[in-house]
């Protein structure tokens, strides 16, 4: 008996759904690893604001760095064996973190420590990237949106269910057992994802990395923007209760990951109906006010309903804008341009740790959500200059 188109298509989203969970536990390396690190070097190292930022915000560096190497990757050698070569630097950058509490000093423990995130970010880059080139591979481009929420939903559900449980192991054994579990839990995901069936890469001629970046840069640098807010959320957001003595200091990503897939589930149609760049419009607005209640914060609860605003905010617009990423670009350049889509998130996860970090030294640690204001407004009016385009050009049509 021959399979249906319907029974071919059930099978590609039991696929993408499996390496979407392969994802959720592999990615608890980075969202367990995120709010104990800045805590670590704040309060073990006895480091301050903003060499605790650095330490977060130097992954995303290495990340925005191999981006593009993780897209023509993915281009010629396939999503699969992409993806499986991040979940070993995964695991790898699990076991340098635990050397890090056997350093004899607290700089050669930071030193242990930057070289850990340094891998991680590598690591991170080839996993992404090489799922939705996997994923885009096995559902076929016209559902990229489907499976660019989906990878999203496995990234940020991680990010919810990491930041309390790593909290949880460093108050229980400290930095090494969370390094541990760390280690753990990407070799799960290895296991899940290796015997699945590779696509093979698209064949055709390449064009130059630089003309492809030129083609999506407007749609990357409103996930620019989207990116501060959360960014500031995860280096931050957990020291600013610390120091003001605030209970339920893990919840702040808690929050904003419920938000983010609670809100992928219910509107990842939307870009495909309304078009992405209406939708990011709207979400803009949202991040933005969250933000504001974070900045303006005097309770915890304010502070959390912020989270969780922001994490509404910044659903939808990876997705939105990704989508006309992929329908900009030939089917042969859809790795190398989500590469370089990503970097311009990457960009704004790993300057804001480092550079709020100052601030905060300055003016407190709720001046870096001020930042995240700010960020929420420009980009609120790139995608509305995006969104008035695609209706004169609908007009015109």
């Amino acid at each position: 008996m021959t399979s249906t188109p319907t029974a071919g298509r059930d099978k590609a989203v039991y696929l993408l759904l499996w390496l979407a969970v392969a994802l959720f536990l592999s990615y608890l390396a980075v969202a367990m690893s995120m709010p104990t690190t800045s805590v670590f070097v704040a309060t073990s190292l006895h480091m301050g604001n903003a060499l605790a930022g650095l330490a977060v915000g130097i992954a995303f560096f290495s990340t925005i760095l191999t981006r593009g190497f993780a897209g023509r990757f993915a281009d010629h050698q396939g999503g699969k064996r992409c993806m499986v070569y991040g979940l070993v630097l995964y695991v790898l950058s699990g076991v340098l973190a635990m050397a890090v509490t056997g350093m004899p000093t607290p700089w050669s423990g930071f030193g242990m420590l930057v070289l850990a995130r340094l891998t991680l970010g590598l690591g991170e880059s080839l996993t992404v990237v090489g799922l939705l080139a996997w994923g885009i591979g096995l559902m076929g481009h016209q559902r990229s949106g489907r499976v660019l929420s989906v990878v999203g939903m496995g990234m940020y559900g991680s990010l919810a269910a990491g930041s309390p449980l790593g909290l949880l192991l460093y108050n229980l054994g400290g930095y090494g057992l969370m390094a541990l579990a760390c280690t753990g839990a990407p070799l799960v995901g290895l296991a899940m994802a290796s015997p699945v069936e590779a696509v093979p890469p698209h064949g055709g001629e390449r064009q130059p990395v630089g003309r492809v970046i030129h083609k999506i840069s407007d749609l990357g640098l409103v996930v620019f923007f989207q990116g501060i807010g959360f960014a500031a959320i995860g280096a931050f957001m957990p020291l600013m209760f610390l120091h003001r003595h605030w209970s339920h200091a893990a919840m702040g990503l808690t929050f904003f990951g419920i938000a983010f897939v609670l809100v992928r589930v219910l509107c990842s149609h939307l870009p495909d109906r309304l078009g992405g760049a209406r939708v990011a419009c709207a979400s803009m607005v949202v991040e933005t006010i969250g933000q504001l209640l974070l900045w303006q914060a005097t309770g915890p609860g304010i502070a959390l309903a912020g989270a969780f605003l922001t994490g509404c905010g910044c659903s939808m617009i990876f997705p939105a804008m990704g989508v006309e990423v992929v329908r900009r670009v030939t089917p042969q350049m859809r790795g190398t341009a989500m590469g370089g889509f990503a970097a311009f998130q990457d960009l704004a996860y790993g300057a804001t740790g480092p550079l709020t970090g100052l601030l905060a030294e300055w003016a407190g640690d709720g001046s870096v959500f001020m930042v995240g204001c700010a960020a929420g407004l420009g980009g609120f009016f790139l995608a509305s200059r995006l969104a008035w385009r695609e209706r004169a050009a609908a007009l015109t049509n």
